[in-house]
């Protein structure tokens, strides 16, 4: 064949190879090419930060990793995220980058690798990782819950709350995330025995925790907080290569976990003592304000010490009122509410019993201070000559050198499980007054007792229309579920206490009670609750306090009130609802957190003060502000 023939041959074949060419080699790298233009929503970002779950059209599918390839595979995600942090994104690159960045937001709470999630600096730090550690185990945790079979959709948008809060501290948190794993190095074996580290590392800390400060959010950082957290994370870095045993970094966790637990705890404990101790204390102000009151009712005639309306403490039509307080401010905020809010305050007596020290202050206060044309009655528990040892076993038993004791020796707080019942306001008899109303008013035959922590929002003469069907006193019910029932109060492993009643009966609250002392007369309520308390010689039945005899000698004889006449919680509880307040006729501040403690509830300390002149003449005196 001549080489002009040898010549076409060539050309009418290489027709049909370029084609074949071209199905076998160029066709193949287009449709990849295509094939990869799908996943554009699938960042370099999430294979640096967690290359254990990929992916691929909105399926979420885990690889199967070994953790020394994991942490292998994680080395430069560090140095990519900061740089990425330090820039705060703030470049896109059309619909392509927005897509990333909320598949990135979303992927993180999917990390499941309790070492990345400290080691690394997703959302999850140290911090929420041992403030969701329970019983001792190490958990990992996540950031939000993805829904409908893990799916992921980048067009669903984050809320406006959550947006916020990334944007607002997201560098705070991270540079706190710094401090904890500078201090896990500072304590690992391998790190600790390289000097130059430890001293790059100590001295890194000290800048950091200078930018730091008492920072909250990235706005209060200083300008050079991101030269301060590039430095650290060097460092960091650093000790990642001194220290790459993973089993020591989690055996290490795992133990700052546990004695941050222990130190949550006794600081716990720490707080609860204190909370108490400042609940048994008296302010300056309500230290000055009795002496000053005092010192003037000595200075005034004795015609002056009169109160007026005296011929109504007995009269049976009036609406009459118990209030047994040692605390004039108190005392007086309970009378002041009661009266603005009365129909006809004249028909209103107040029946107050007090003990030696403040009986002069309480007096001068209602003299200085008159409530309208209702009646005022203070008197001096002193004056009780037959309350005595002999006639009360609680009053003995609060005399005995066994219940002194209890009170006022040294010991370690760990020999009671419950501080509440330290307080030494149960060794008064003041406090017990409430089981002697009978005896106290034995021409009464209705009373409402308050308590001197209460304030009154409404009328309460409807209270004297109740009809108690043969009942001694009208409460209002505090059981929940759990809560508030015979069992919380009671032994009910003794057997004179199992057997007489029902652990789960409903409890019932003091502070706001209406009496019949009539219905108390014939069923001797008050011999009732003198053989129960000597039965409770040793505390073998209940603690101390008057709701535990309380509930057992008006056992069976408590009529339920309707919950709005009395809503409780305002001493201790920051969630009771501003409608449920006021909707109440009495409002109650029981708890520590009494309203004329700093410690008071700030949102609830308005509608206490709100009966009270601060511009009085004694409160000036005395420097007592709301």
């Amino acid at each position: 064949m001549s080489s002009i023939g040898r010549g076409k041959m060539k050309m009418r074949l290489r027709k049909p190879v370029l084609v074949l060419l071209f199905l076998t080699v160029v066709a193949p790298i287009a449709l990849y090419t295509d094939r990869l233009a799908t996943f554009s929503s699938f960042s370099t970002y999430e294979f640096l930060q967690k290359p254990s779950t990929l992916s691929l059209h909105r399926d979420v599918r885990p690889l199967n990793l070994h953790p020394q390839e994991l942490s292998a595979s994680q080395e430069p995600f560090d140095d990519v995220y900061l740089e990425n942090l330090a820039r705060s994104i703030q470049h896109t690159d059309g619909e392509r980058s927005r897509k990333t960045r909320k598949l990135n937001e979303e992927s993180k709470g999917q990390n499941d690798n309790p070492i990345r999630q400290v080691l690394t600096h997703g959302d999850n730090t140290f911090e929420e990782l041992a403030e969701n550690k329970e019983n001792g185990k190490l958990k990992a945790t996540q950031t939000e819950t993805i829904q409908e079979g893990n799916s992921i959709k980048p067009g669903k948008t984050k809320s406006k709350k959550a947006d916020e809060h990334v944007l607002t501290d997201t560098r705070v948190k991270y540079l706190k995330d710094q401090l904890i794993r500078a201090r896990l190095y500072l304590s690992l074996s391998a790190t600790r025995s390289n000097t130059q580290f430890i001293r790059e590392l100590r001295l890194r800390m000290k800048e950091l925790q200078r930018a730091l400060g008492d920072a909250t959010k990235d706005a209060d950082l200083p300008k050079n907080a991101n030269e301060k957290l590039k430095a650290m994370e060097q460092t960091l870095a650093k000790g990642k290569q001194i220290q790459d045993d993973c089993t020591a970094v989690v055996k290490k966790l795992r133990a700052i976990i546990h004695s941050t637990e222990e130190q949550l705890r006794v600081h716990k404990k720490q707080a609860l003592f204190l909370t108490h101790l400042t609940a048994k204390t008296v302010p300056k102000g309500l230290h000055c304000l009795p002496l000053r009151l005092s010192t003037e009712y000595y200075s005034l005639h004795s015609s002056a010490q009169q109160f007026p309306n005296q011929q109504n403490l007995h009269h049976p039509d009036l609406f009459h009122y118990a209030l047994f307080s040692d605390n004039v401010l108190a005392a007086a905020v309970v009378v002041n509410s009661t009266v603005s809010n009365a129909k006809d305050p004249s028909k209103h007596v107040f029946h107050i019993v007090t003990d030696r020290l403040n009986y002069a202050a309480m007096r001068m206060w209602f003299l200085a201070n008159p409530a309208g044309n209702a009646t005022i009655q203070v008197q001096n528990i002193e004056e009780f000559t037959w309350l005595n040892a002999s006639y009360s076993p609680v009053l003995k038993q609060l005399g005995s050198q066994n219940m002194i004791d209890y009170y006022f020796k040294t010991r370690k707080s760990e020999s009671d499980s419950n501080l509440k019942f330290r307080n030494p306001k149960y060794l008064s008899i003041m406090n017990h007054l409430r089981f002697y109303l009978a005896e106290i008013f034995p021409k009464l035959s209705k009373v409402v007792f308050l308590d001197d922590d209460i304030v009154v929002q409404k009328d309460l003469t409807g209270l004297w229309s109740i009809d108690l069907k043969g009942k001694v006193i009208g409460a209002v019910e505090t059981c929940g579920e759990n809560f508030h029932r015979f069992d919380r109060y009671l032994n009910f492993s003794n057997p004179l206490i199992a057997t007489n009643f029902d652990p789960r009966a409903c409890g019932w609250a003091y502070g706001m009670n209406v009496f019949d002392l009539e219905e108390w007369r014939k069923q001797n309520i008050t011999q009732v609750y003198h053989s129960w308390q000597k039965l409770n010689n040793e505390r073998q039945l209940w603690k101390l306090g008057t709701l535990p005899p309380g509930l057992i000698t008006f056992w069976k004889r408590v009529y339920p009130l309707e919950r709005t006449w009395h809503v409780l919680g305002l001493g201790y509880n920051p969630s009771v609802s501003h409608r449920e307040i006021e909707k109440a006729a009495v409002i109650h501040y029981n708890g520590n957190l009494k309203p004329w403690l700093e410690i008071g509830i700030p949102k609830f300390r308005g509608y206490w003060n709100r009966f009270l002149d601060y511009d009085q003449a004694y409160m000036r005196d005395c420097n007592m502000s709301p």
